[in-house]
């Protein structure tokens, strides 16, 4: 008896492809991008400094995206670990519990609770390793409905399992730690995504050290690099580097010279949200009660060469929002910066100079990129 063929299956509709897509699944993978696109980042972490969350993403003010994977990398005593207590802070306010890698020994209860804190809400665990934490923030994505901010402080000084097992000799253990990170990160990317949880990734800054013909081309035009390998750079949406204002680093002294913070000069060194290359300035201060990021100083700097603040001698005049101007020194900018009517006036200019203009690419290309010392 011949055999009966097979009918073939008639037209089904998109919406009926997607449910068998989310079926095999399991969950909501498949997607009609004519709507909601359910990549866009909805929320933003701030970083404490309105001046760099004016810069993360194109067209709006911003700061670290909720659901992805960003990295702090910076010089020694650049502020890596007081700006992640400054964005952890942050992310309490928006009802998020933080959870805290320490691969550093050097976390200080008090001055997590300088930094605004709340120790109630924030786990403590010591990174053993690198393949504890990675593991433990999959375990922890999958026993919670609550949203996470992950701090790993630092990839960079975590070992991996066999660097602990194993000698001192580098090239016993050689990219095992880069392979580990390569693994790990692509099988947390969507589940972080998911759970609207944070990443936030810190890591230090080294010295580009090459050789051969171009060693001296690639230490001018990338100077510095990161560890973890270079898979890590594709897991990034953000990656922020902090180095110091000068050439070499800034320090901020108190009127006795001693020394309470650094000058810090922030670059996007990769932005998914179209703002890779972009910069901006701020002070970190460690050594006083006050610590953090020194905010409203920074934003002096950001209006400074804009059309609505002139300078003749001494003295500034900014123009107001009604026509009226104010004049003022630099050493009353703090003080005026309590003003609401004043604040707001900073916040207006910054929105229209840094934010839209940027946006709708008005200007010249050099108002908003550094070029690279």
């Amino acid at each position: 008896m011949a055999r009966k063929a097979a009918t073939k299956p008639g037209r089904v509709s998109m919406h009926d492809l997607m449910k068998i897509v989310n079926k095999k699944a399991g969950r909501n993978v498949a997607h009609d991008l004519t709507g909601e696109n359910p990549t866009e980042v909805k929320q933003w972490i701030s970083t404490g400094s309105r001046w760099l969350d004016s810069i993360t993403c194109k067209g709006k003010l911003a700061g670290i995206p909720v659901g992805k994977i960003t990295e702090i990398a910076g010089l020694n005593s650049s502020g890596k670990s007081y700006m992640a207590a400054q964005i952890a802070a942050n992310a309490q306010k928006q009802d998020m519990l933080v959870v805290y890698f320490d691969s550093e020994s050097a976390i200080d209860p008090v001055f997590l609770e300088q930094t605004g804190c709340n120790l109630e809400r924030l786990m403590y665990i010591q990174a053993s390793s690198v393949e504890f934490v990675l593991e433990t923030i999959e375990e922890l994505l999958g026993a919670t409905e609550e949203r996470i901010l992950f701090v790993w402080d630092s990839l960079a000084l975590t070992p991996a399992i066999s660097d602990i097992e194993g000698d001192f000799n580098p090239q016993s253990s050689m990219a095992v730690k880069a392979r580990i990170l390569a693994k790990g990160m692509s099988k947390l990317i969507i589940p972080i995504a998911d759970k609207q949880a944070t990443f936030l990734v810190l890591n230090q800054l080294k010295a580009n050290i090459t050789s051969g013909p171009a060693a001296r081309v690639t230490a001018m035009t990338t100077p510095y690099m990161t560890p973890g390998g270079k898979a890590m750079h594709y897991s990034y949406s953000l990656r922020i580097w902090l180095t110091g204002r000068k050439a070499k680093s800034a320090f901020v002294e108190d009127e006795n010279g001693f020394r309470i913070g650094s000058e810090v000069k922030v670059k996007l060194e990769k932005s998914r949200f179209g703002t890779q290359g972009r910069n901006c300035f701020f002070k970190i201060l460690w050594g006083v009660d006050n610590v953090g990021i020194q905010d409203d100083e920074s934003l002096f700097e950001a209006v400074k060469g804009t059309k609505y603040l002139s300078s003749a001698g001494s003295w500034y005049t900014m123009e107001m929002a009604d026509g009226n101007t104010v004049r003022f020194q630099p050493g009353s900018w703090a003080k005026k910066m309590e003003e609401e009517v004043f604040r707001n006036r900073v916040y207006e200019i910054m929105d229209e100079e840094i934010i839209r203009k940027f946006d709708k690419r008005e200007g010249k290309a050099s108002d908003f990129y550094e070029e690279d010392e």
